[in-house]
């Protein structure tokens, strides 16, 4: 079976999940284990499974089938060996930290960073002096320079949150590893049809499942998958004591969701790449920011890197603040809230949203502007999109 399944593509992978026996039958859909424990009638064999991530289902913080299904499957996609499940993707972006950081030490992280974790690495470096260094995610030669005896872990995103920047995955990756350190990244951007890092030298990849693997803003969850064994069991041994466990409903929400990536990364990309093309060439707009865009600084990088230019693009209204709230206040069928990679279209303002927490300096290192709006395009009819974002544009400012 894992044979025949080395050979297929990723989005038929994402559809058929390998399903537990039962009664030498298998269920079509992965059913919901909805329980907090198991129970045993061997008190060795329970003993053995509390100490095992691959052992015996016991209890469910530990494990439980269905998590243990979804942990699998994008595995599978990835690339990995296997995977540790989270109630949210700050919860597998933290077991990954928090696991392998100790006070003293010291990261390099890329320079353009979802709100959410830059604001926990300040949280790090004051709650534990563990150090931060920035630098551009596309330049290996200012990773090695940044790197001090102490520095542990190089921290990556595929597509950056939300200024679209491209990482170097093969020369940032490749770096960290001669330089014996644990690269992360965060493919929530991406997804695996878009991008494996590991395929590029990662050893650890993170994923806000609530994005597009639920794909139907019904779920929150997250999960880290390992290309290494050894690191895989560190982090589970230290996220079953942190109690960051997925819910096994949650678990099965995102199967769900996963079994129509393909189809939906599809609609995403082709819609951002319309909607990109219209707003670049509108007079309010002073710049789009997508990967797939020639004028975008990621774009010869992105062509060779990714199958497919992503979901969510940003971009900066030529009047500022002013304008991008009264564009928000006008937008009809886009929806003002946070998230994305569902099949609605939502938008936000990442300076005093998603980014709030980051202050004017780190604003300006991360591109975003006062004006800058984060679109994170849906599933519906392009044009409809377009006639929304339009009429929105014209709205005069107040």
């Amino acid at each position: 079976m894992t044979d025949f399944r080395a050979n297929l593509r990723p989005g038929t992978r994402a559809v058929h999940v390998p399903q537990p026996v039962v009664d030498n039958s298998r269920p079509i859909a992965m059913p919901i284990y909805q329980t907090s424990g198991f129970t045993f009638d061997d008190p060795a064999a329970m003993a053995e499974a509390m100490g095992r991530p691959d052992g015996a289902f016991v209890y469910g913080r530990y494990s439980n089938p269905t998590v243990r299904s979804l942990e699998q499957a994008v595995a599978d996609l990835e690339g990995a060996v296997a995977g540790v499940a989270t109630g949210s993707g700050m919860g597998a972006i933290n077991i990954v930290l928090l696991g392998l950081l100790k006070p003293g030490d010291h990261l390099v992280a890329q320079n353009s960073l979802y709100g959410g974790t830059a604001a926990m690495l300040g949280e790090l470096t004051a709650r534990f002096g563990i150090t931060v260094t920035y630098v551009p995610g596309d330049d290996p030669a200012a990773l090695r320079a940044a790197v001090r005896p102490e520095t542990r872990l190089v921290y990556l995103e595929t597509i950056s949150n939300p200024m679209t920047l491209v990482a170097d995955l093969p020369g940032m990756c490749a770096q960290a590893r001669e330089l014996g350190l644990v690269s992360v990244v965060d493919n929530t951007f991406a997804t695996p049809l878009l991008c494996r890092p590991i395929e590029h030298g990662a050893d650890i990849v993170v994923h806000s499942a609530t994005k597009y693997l639920g794909g139907h803003t019904d779920v929150v969850g997250g999960i880290a998958v390992f290309a290494d064994t050894a690191l895989y069991e560190k982090v589970w041994h230290f996220a079953i004591e942190l109690g960051a466990s997925a819910d096994p409903f949650a678990a099965w929400l995102t199967l769900r969701g996963m079994q129509t990536l393909e189809l939906r990364m599809e609609r995403h990309c082709s819609n951002a790449a319309f909607l990109a093309a219209r707003l670049a060439e509108h007079p309010a707009v002073a710049a789009v920011h997508w990967p797939g865009l020639p004028s975008h600084p990621s774009y010869e990088l992105a062509g060779k890197l990714l199958s497919g230019f992503g979901g969510v693009l940003s971009f900066d209204l030529a009047g500022g603040r002013a304008a991008g709230e009264a564009f928000m206040r006008s937008v009809r069928l886009a929806l003002l809230a946070p998230s994305l990679g569902g099949v609605e279209t939502l938008v936000l303002h990442p300076a005093t949203t998603s980014h709030r927490s980051l202050t004017p300096e780190e604003l300006r290192r991360s591109g975003i502007g006062e004006g800058t709006v984060r679109l994170a395009v849906g599933v519906e009819h392009p044009e409809d999109l377009w006639a929304d974002l339009a009429q929105a544009l014209r709205q005069p400012l107040q």
